[in-house]
């Protein structure tokens, strides 16, 4: 048999008077005036022919009865309250989810990202890293930063903009330069410890240090001697730290050469026919978030290259 319930107004100012045990915090809670909120109560306490509060002075206490109804009336409450915030989440209209390789996202994409956000205060950015790649369909991705050979095959529901080719490079901290950074000293190529960046490893278009130094004529016993990391970030903060000569995107390390954390000691640069690609789902080019996140990083990209060390005449390319 169906029950009437008192009005939701009595119930909520009877929860907030509970709550906080003081008629005028309640009222100011509610944006009602406190004798409105004690019309409310009494209302209420009509309704259910009980007493709720009664009075210590100028204080109230909850009565038996008020002690009974208030713990259901919060719980309910509070669930309506995340109800309500959890359909407010579901709008996610200004929120941008960027897909990135972590090394890309620590040297390059994050240090630049605040520009993106203060000229776009009406879009939250997430930042996304990872070495798999996203799906654009259960990942929540809009756009991604993708590390592609220039032979890869592209999916046709998506579009593919390259950012930048990739070039490797050797840096080190110049603390570690015996002849003071004055000219190429190869003989560095024999004496200093190497890193390696295995994010560069497995597969045949990836330099490693033996196919970098054959591309520009040295050769080296131990090659394979030496520091080993799996995230390129933390290959160039060993680096900069003097722990040795690290091969190297050219991009991720050109804000640590820029401010003089790294030198690049030899000229020699390697292409490898492989670029960093922005990649997102066709049907979405016209999102307007997508759409300005898509200018602000080309153009960012395009001032990055326009900065970066020119190559030098010999510029061997490997797997070509």
């Amino acid at each position: 048999m169906h029950q009437a319930l008192p009005a939701l107004n009595a119930l909520r100012a009877f929860e907030a008077a509970a709550r906080h045990l003081s008629m005028s915090k309640a009222a100011a809670e509610l944006f009602v005036s406190p004798s409105a909120l004690s019309h409310q109560i009494r209302g209420l306490e009509a309704f259910l022919d009980v007493k709720l509060f009664d009075r210590k002075g100028r204080q109230i206490v909850l009565t038996t009865a008020g002690k009974q109804l208030y713990p259901g009336l919060r719980l309910g409450f509070g669930q309506i309250l995340d109800a309500v915030e959890g359909l407010r989440a579901l709008d996610t209209s200004h929120v941008l989810v960027v897909s990135t390789p972590p090394g890309f996202a620590a040297k390059w994409l994050a240090p630049r990202l605040y520009r993106f956000s203060s000229a776009n205060t009406d879009i939250d950015t997430r930042l996304s890293s990872s070495m798999v790649q996203s799906n654009f369909q259960s990942d929540g991705v809009h756009i991604s930063i993708r590390n592609l050979p220039d032979s890869a095959p592209r999916a046709d529901e998506l579009t593919y903009e390259k950012l930048i080719d990739i070039d490797y490079i050797a840096v080190c901290s110049p603390r570690i330069l015996g002849n003071g950074g004055d000219g190429p000293d190869y003989s560095l190529l024999q004496r200093l410890p190497l890193i390696h960046d295995e994010t560069l490893s497995g597969r045949s278009d990836i330099l490693r240090w033996q196919e970098f130094l054959e591309a520009i004529g040295h050769r080296r016993a131990d090659v394979d001697r030496g520091l080993r990391f799996n995230v390129a970030d933390h290959a160039l903060d060993a680096a900069v730290e003097g722990a040795g000569l690290l091969l190297t995107h050219a991009l991720l390390a050109h804000d640590d050469i820029r401010t003089g954390r790294l030198v690049m000691p030899l000229p020699d640069r390697c292409e490898v026919r492989r670029a960093y690609h922005l990649v997102y789902p066709t049907a979405n080019a016209g999102m307007p978030k997508l759409v300005a996140f898509r200018k602000w990083i080309l153009a960012e990209m395009g001032a990055t290259a326009a900065r970066m060390i020119a190559p030098p005449a010999r510029d061997p390319t490997f797997g070509g």
